[in-house]
């Protein structure tokens, strides 16, 4: 499990403040680039030239986007294109909650865990359309269009993805009238470039999900519960999320079983014994989490039909969602959906207003009851082999 990494506290770091910037603002007029392009190379100017006079230090926070839109008299969304292009050369490293931070592109030491950015992941598919396709130095990729309906993606993640491989002499742009057309190989060294060799990419959750299988081969056992997102989150250096979508990865293959209530998400399959996966039979009986949750709001809908079809009559008012809360030692965030689906099933309609409320439309069937297997003990499975 990868431990260099750090977290640095807010509160600790220096905000630059836009009155101290004084380098000279670019001339986004006269420019042949594109104003995202034009303003990554101001940033990497500014950069340079005001760590070398020690105006700023590594790990200072820059101004917020639209602080810098306003200094720069263009929108938030073109700051933010340049900010990922010279985070991807290495000026500058993002962080949720925290801000972008200079970064010290000198030093290999410990850095900050990041996803990978969506233009990351489309220089990875441009470089496979070069290889895949075959493409020599001189021949002409498709428009920035095309190439973003292949991939999958937005067009201006694709053009920008395009921008970075010109700066680092993969491409040439040959069309300054159009910002679609135009883009030409002119090297296929992309190591040489400063570009990894590798057409794959690899996001900050693949590599959660590697650190998270080491945890529990070195720490835990086939039947014990993991520890909490915010617990793994603090040992990993990750967000909540990044936990919860690693962890997701894990349950679809089979190595953590996830229940809800106290029960938590535990070990079923150590993942160094993954590559030997037969699905077990206790496993099997379990229904996935989000069957039981539908399961438990489709039970409270069976109750509340019970109640209507013994104690009501159509047209009749039944009592409030914090009343039945209350009666049924239920949320009434469980109640309300309850009473939703309950409409959409034409039992109930709701009515706003002074003698407004819920109003039955329909009566339902009795005794009508919801069967989905939701937790057997592994030491019974065996009963239901055969």
């Amino acid at each position: 499990m990868q431990t260099d990494y750090i977290l640095p506290k807010k509160s600790s770091l220096k905000k630059i403040k836009i009155s101290e910037i004084t380098f000279p603002t670019p001339d986004l007029k006269s420019s042949e680039n594109s104003k995202s392009l034009t303003i990554s190379k101001w940033f990497m100017d500014w950069i340079d030239n005001d760590l070398a006079s020690g105006r700023i230090s590594v790990n200072d926070l820059l101004p917020n986007k639209n602080e810098f839109a306003y200094f720069l008299g263009v929108s938030s969304g073109t700051i933010q294109n340049s900010l990922r292009y010279i985070e991807d050369l290495g000026y500058v490293e993002s962080k949720q909650r925290i801000g972008t931070l200079i970064k010290n592109r000198n030093s290999q030491g410990a850095n900050m865990r990041k996803l990978t950015s969506k233009r990351e992941i489309v220089i990875s598919e441009i470089k496979k359309f070069i290889v895949n396709n075959k493409l020599s130095e001189g021949q002409q990729l498709p428009s920035s269009r095309t190439l973003s309906a292949l991939i999958g993606c937005s067009s201006n993640t694709t053009r920008l993805a395009l921008e970075y491989l010109c700066s680092n002499g993969i491409l040439a742009h040959n069309t300054k009238t159009s910002k679609e057309s135009g883009w030409e190989v002119v090297s296929l060294d992309f190591k040489k470039a400063g570009l990894s060799d590798s057409l794959s990419h690899e996001t900050l959750v693949d590599k959660v999900e590697v650190d998270l299988k080491n945890y529990i081969d070195s720490n835990l056992q086939i039947g014990d519960r993991l520890p909490s997102h915010s617990e793994l989150s603090k040992l990993l250096r990750v967000s909540i999320k990044t936990i919860h979508d690693s962890l997701k990865k894990l349950i679809d293959e089979g190595i953590l079983l996830a229940r809800r209530g106290r029960y938590g998400t535990t070990v079923i399959m150590l993942p160094k014994d993954s590559k030997n996966n037969s699905e077990k039979l206790e496993t099997s009986i379990f229904a996935p989490a989000k069957d039981t949750a539908f399961y438990y709001y489709e039970k409270t809908q069976n109750a509340i039909k019970s109640m209507i079809a013994e104690h009501y009559e159509v047209g009749s008012k039944l009592p409030s969602i914090m009343e039945l809360s209350k009666a049924m030692d239920l949320s009434p965030n469980t109640i309300r959906k309850a009473f939703h689906n309950l409409a959409k099933e034409g039992y109930l309609v709701f009515s706003r207003g002074r003698y407004g409320g819920t109003f039955v439309v329909d009566i339902p069937q009795s005794g009508e009851e919801t069967f989905k297997w939701l937790a057997v003990n592994p030491q019974y499975a065996r009963m239901y082999e055969n």
